[in-house]
């Protein structure tokens, strides 16, 4: 474990090979999400391949979810001003009022609008929640601030890492199992307590409560076995990675960069008001690198640099042998 000045706390997670995607059929994927129409299970072509990747080298992921507290602190010791009050524009946020259905892009928040930022996603968020409303270049931006604090390289981690680290050694669609079922226990979605802000999409939202709402203080739920939390659900994190629907055809099989150019970057792991489907391991989403949004947040990659100290070896070494590795294609 490592900890760094801002208190963000990183796990190391170890080099290793899986297989990344999903081709799962149409009509299994109907049969464990009957609430969903067909054509949305025709809509994720850009899981396949399912491909072979190998992690060459270890590194460390933020255990939890980039928090408030956190981000509050980076900006008051940088003086870094995030896009959404930089540009006057805002953010998105929760508004009673609001009809997404009046929207002419069914969006589920008001915005933008400049009452919305990192500070005001228009619900209630404590300093250990998640931030949110955050962009891709906001991101970068702490990251970059962070290994010039801290002498080290920080990052967002890549695509084929992000998935690598949320699955620690399964190959499931989600770190628990296949089942939705499993959900409450490792994950904040849009579920029973969630359903009544949103009556308009009842029907999708997940069996049972997490106690959450909106989002949920990181590290509420349980780990994977890699002991990060919150990979699924609470808020969607961005990922280094132009997006390209054709990429995993012809990436490479060692530590994949992604794309070398787009006009879009991948976000991972659904949010609290995300449906069980969204939240597999396997599922892309993505947004320009300018957006923000109430449910988008991000997670914080630092690079592992020379020879590991003697406590992190030790834990890499433990890791590494209680990880199973998965069988072949």
């Amino acid at each position: 474990m490592l900890v760094d000045s801002l208190g963000m706390r990183f796990v190391l997670v170890p080099a290793g090979e899986f297989t990344m995607g999903s081709e799962e059929p149409v009509d299994a994927l109907a049969a464990a999400y009957p609430d969903l129409e067909r054509r949305r299970f025709q809509e994720i072509g850009d899981e396949a391949p399912a491909h072979r990747v190998r992690i060459t080298r270890p590194f460390y992921l933020g255990q939890h979810e980039v928090t408030v507290g956190q981000f509050r602190r980076f900006l008051e010791r940088s003086g870094y001003v995030p896009e959404s009050v930089a540009d006057g524009t805002g953010g998105y946020g929760y508004d009673p009022a609001y009809d997404p259905a009046k929207s002419a892009r069914g969006d589920a928040f008001a915005g933008r609008d400049p009452k919305y930022s990192w500070r005001n996603p228009g619900f209630a968020q404590g300093d250990d929640h998640p931030v949110v409303n955050v962009t891709w270049n906001d991101a970068v931006a702490m990251a970059r601030w962070l290994g010039e604090t801290e002498g080290a390289t920080y990052r967002l981690p890549s695509e084929a890492e992000w998935e690598y680290a949320c699955r620690a050694g399964t190959r499931t669609r989600y770190h628990g199992g296949d089942d939705p079922g499993v959900l409450p226990r490792v994950a904040n979605l849009f579920d029973a307590d969630a359903q009544p802000y949103w009556p308009r999409w009842s029907t999708h939202a997940l069996a049972g409560h997490d106690g959450f709402a909106f989002t949920a203080p990181v590290g509420s739920f349980a780990p994977n076995a890699f002991g990060l939390y919150d990979m699924h659900g609470n808020a969607w994190e961005w990922t280094a990675d132009w997006h390209d629907e054709r990429y995993y055809a012809r990436s490479p099989p060692d530590d994949p960069p992604g794309p070398a150019s787009g006009t879009v970057r991948v976000r991972r792991g659904g949010s609290w008001h995300s449906w069980p489907f969204y939240a597999r391991c396997a599922y892309r989403n993505w947004n320009t690198p300018q957006t923000r949004y109430a449910l988008v947040g991000m997670r914080l990659l630092r690079e592992v640099a020379g020879p590991l100290r003697t406590e992190a070896d030790r834990s890499f070494r433990i890791m590494a042998a209680t990880i199973q590795p998965e069988p072949g294609p």
